[in-house]
C-alpha cells in the first residue's frame, strides 16, 4: 500500500489561498523556468524544480480533493491533474448534472473512506491529499505520512489554511528535502506517529517539578498572546 502524502503550494504563513481563493503568486514558479514539466509546453520550471516535481508527479496513482476544489476546477473537464490516473472527490453531494460516468472520478461521502478507496486504487503508488481542509481532517485522524509543501516567499496574512482546521500539536521529522527552485524552496517532512510520541510526552510532563515547568513557563510567555 502506497504512502498518503499532503501536498500544495503555500505562502510562507501557512495559507494556500487568500479568503476569496485566490492565489496570488503561489504557482508562479511554475512558469519561472525554462525546463517543460510536462507535455503541454506551458508548465516550466528550473531544473532543481523539474528534478524534484517530476519525479514526484510520476509516483501518484490517486489525488484526494473536496468538493470545493473540484467545483472550483470545473472537475478538471473529467481529466485528472498533472498525469494522475484517478481523483477521489470527498463530498456529501452526487456528481454535476452531465458527469460522465467513465470520467476516473469517485465521488466519496468521508475523508477516511476516501482515503481508503484512493489506496485500493493506487496500489503501491502514493496517495496524494490535497492541503486544505480535507487534508487537514485526514491529517488530524492521523491518516498522513508525509508533508510536501512548495513555499513560495509571499505573506498572506489570512486566507485558505495548508493544515485546514487542524488545532492540536503534531510534530514532523527534520525534512527529507529541502531544495531550491526559483521562487520556491520545496520540502518534504515525515510525519511521526502521534501516539507513542505523545504518550513518551505525557510522561515527560508528569515526570517534570516544579522548577522544570516554571522554566518552561518562562520560554513561553513572550509568546503568548492576549
Amino acid at each position: 500500500m502506497g504512502k498518503v502524502v499532503m501536498y500544495a503550494s503555500v505562502s510562507v504563513d501557512g495559507f494556500i489561498a487568500d479568503d476569496a481563493d485566490d492565489t496570488g503568486p503561489l504557482f508562479d514558479w511554475l512558469l519561472s523556468g525554462d525546463v517543460p514539466l510536462d507535455d503541454g509546453g506551458i508548465l516550466k520550471v528550473s531544473q532543481a524544480s523539474y528534478d524534484h516535481t517530476r519525479a514526484y508527479w510520476d509516483s501518484v496513482g490517486v489525488t484526494v480533493v473536496g468538493r470545493h476544489v473540484f467545483d472550483m476546477t470545473g472537475g478538471w473537464d473529467g481529466v485528472p491533474p498533472s498525469g494522475v490516473a484517478h481523483v477521489v472527490v470527498v463530498t456529501h453531494r452526487p456528481p454535476p448534472d452531465g458527469w460522465r460516468d467513465d470520467a476516473p472520478f469517485t465521488f466519496v461521502d468521508e475523508f477516511a473512506a476516501a482515503v481508503a478507496t484512493a489506496q485500493e486504487l493506487a496500489g503501491d503508488r502514493i496517495v496524494e491529499v490535497s492541503a486544505g481542509d480535507v487534508g487537514g481532517q485526514v491529517f488530524a485522524a492521523g491518516l498522513v505520512d508525509e508533508v510536501r509543501m512548495d513555499v513560495v516567499p509571499v505573506v498572506f496574512g489570512t486566507g485558505k489554511r495548508f493544515f485546514g482546521a487542524v488545532d492540536a500539536q503534531q510534530m514532523l521529522d527534520d525534512p527529507v528535502d529541502v531544495i531550491q527552485g526559483d521562487r520556491v524552496v520545496h520540502m518534504r517532512y515525515v510525519v511521526r506517529m502521534q501516539d507513542p510520541k505523545r504518550q513518551a510526552s505525557t510522561v515527560a510532563a508528569a515526570d517534570m517539578g516544579s522548577d522544570d515547568q516554571e522554566f518552561i513557563e518562562s520560554i513561553a510567555a513572550p509568546w503568548e498572546h492576549d
